[in-house]
């Protein structure tokens, strides 16, 4: 089962939240400095499903020598997986992304936990937005840092997460 953590804040207050948090926020309003906070406990299982959809079969991630022949520890997880925390937020916000950049900064491990901090950097007033991420491992290094822009959710999109929230919102279910 995998390890989650939410949080859910304004510059510096966050507080702990479920996923479908996330949801409630962005029904209330979206603004530049919230933050969202998830943390994930990646697995080889999760790293096998990952390869099976994307068809990265790189031997760094299947392949212990290859990967120390890398200058690895160990196999390592696909960057893309790791990177994935920030769709999981972008896509309980309802966050239509136009681009996405990342800088890879050091390997994730499996049974490492990585937290992902999401801030929204500006949004002007038609509902563009600019989001920064940060992804540290357990010892507070950074692994992932990104750069999002996109769409946020406008009014009638609301009304719809609304209805999707009031009818139990078979989108925003997740493992505990």
């Amino acid at each position: 089962m995998l390890g989650r953590r939410d949080k859910i804040g304004t510059e510096g207050q966050e507080e702990t939240i479920k996923m479908n948090d996330i949801r409630g926020k962005t029904i209330s309003g979206l603004k530049t400095g919230d933050v969202f906070t998830i943390s994930r406990t990646f697995t080889e299982e999760d790293m096998v499903a990952f390869a099976s959809v994307t068809r990265d079969y790189n031997p760094v991630h299947f392949d212990n020598r290859f990967a120390r022949a890398k200058n690895f520890q160990d196999r390592i997880c696909h960057g893309l997986l790791t990177a994935g925390l920030v769709t999981e937020i972008g896509g309980q916000i309802g966050w239509l992304a136009t681009q996405m950049n990342f800088k890879f900064k050091k390997p994730v491990y499996f049974g490492d936990t990585i937290t992902c901090s999401f801030t929204i950097s500006e949004v002007d007033e038609q509902g563009w937005a600019r989001a920064e991420a940060t992804m540290q491992n357990q010892e507070n290094l950074t692994v992932v840092e990104a750069w999002i822009t996109g769409r946020l959710p406008g009014s009638r999109d609301i009304e719809v997460l609304e209805a999707m929230v009031a009818e139990g919102d078979p989108t925003n279910q997740r493992p505990e």
